[in-house]
């Protein structure tokens, strides 16, 4: 007996790991975004630190979304 659930229950389990990533996902592009834009305003970058804040934001946002959901 692997697991007692319903179709519905399990379905519901899905869409809520499925939000959880794209949670993930979105917060860590945009705080390492914002992040990014603060530190080019402060230095005078033209968008170097942004485009750093948002790719490492989303590499970030993907290892937590593989490691806390083990997808």
């Amino acid at each position: 007996m692997a697991d007692h659930q319903s179709p519905q229950e399990q379905g519901a389990a899905g869409a809520n790991a499925a939000w959880s990533a794209v949670g993930y996902l979105m917060s860590g592009i945009g705080i390492w975004g914002f992040a990014g834009w603060l530190l080019d305003r402060w230095l005078g970058w033209p968008h170097i630190g942004l485009m750093v804040g948002l790719i490492g934001g989303g590499a970030l946002g993907i290892y937590l979304t593989v490691k806390r959901l083990g997808a």
